[in-house]
């Protein structure tokens, strides 16, 4: 183990988990500290300083969402991966509160170790003038700050989580909006959206439209 390994901060409460967690990312040379609840969790973040943080949201002495909102409400922009056995509306609300993805119980080590190298690559997604820093949550275009709402802001995030793909009408809802599925008002918004983002908003350059299936996020060339 090198001084240069990724510090990986493993937050959760069952001694197995953390074991299994342990040993097989210690296998893939990455640092690891442990935490079996949220006061611990908070005192290693500050002493130890950790390149990313895995977090069980079934904690003993504080809701895992309560401290994800709580570590970003202070403004800690490490990467978070969330370690869930949660519903699906579960994890949604962890990924709106600011977490960069999860992996649910039961999981594999080689998916997890997947999904955190892509956690600690650099945050900043850029689209031509379009940038979006999705730990800090800071949307520019061409080096100008947009403020966007927080539905505004929750449409971008998944699409540029999705840069290239086609996200269907019921899929951009339900992953927004824990489920409502109101396809007019998904279209109000990605106009409102339009308007802040794209230089000619009936002509978008980022936001493409789909006819009759949805919308993409055109990736950088």
């Amino acid at each position: 183990m090198t001084s240069t390994a990724v510090r990986i901060l493993i937050v959760d409460d069952e001694p197995p988990i953390r074991k299994l967690l342990r040993v097989g990312l210690s296998t893939q040379n990455y640092a690891i500290v442990e935490a079996m609840n949220a006061k611990v969790a908070m005192e290693l973040v500050m002493s130890q300083k950790p390149d990313l943080i895995v977090l069980d949201l079934g904690l003993p002495d504080m809701p895992g969402h309560d401290l994800l909102a709580k570590w970003r409400g202070e403004g800690l922009a490490l990467p978070i991966v969330i370690l869930s056995s949660r519903t699906e509306a579960g994890i949604v609300r962890a990924l709106e509160l600011g977490a960069d993805d999860y992996i649910a119980k039961p999981f594999s080590i080689n998916e997890l170790v997947a999904r955190i190298r892509v956690a600690v690559r650099h945050r900043l997604q850029s689209q031509g003038e379009l940038s979006v820093d999705l730990v800090k949550r800071i949307v520019r275009v061409a080096g100008r700050e947009v403020k966007l709402s927080p539905k505004e802001y929750g449409i971008l995030r998944i699409l540029v989580q999705h840069a290239g793909k086609v996200l269907t009408h019921r899929f951009l809802p339900e992953h927004v909006w824990d489920g409502l599925t109101d396809v007019q008002y998904l279209r109000v918004y990605v106009r409102q959206l339009r308007q802040k983002i794209e230089q000619k908003p009936d002509q978008p350059q980022y936001i493409l439209t789909e006819t009759g299936v949805g919308y993409r996020l055109a990736e950088a060339s």
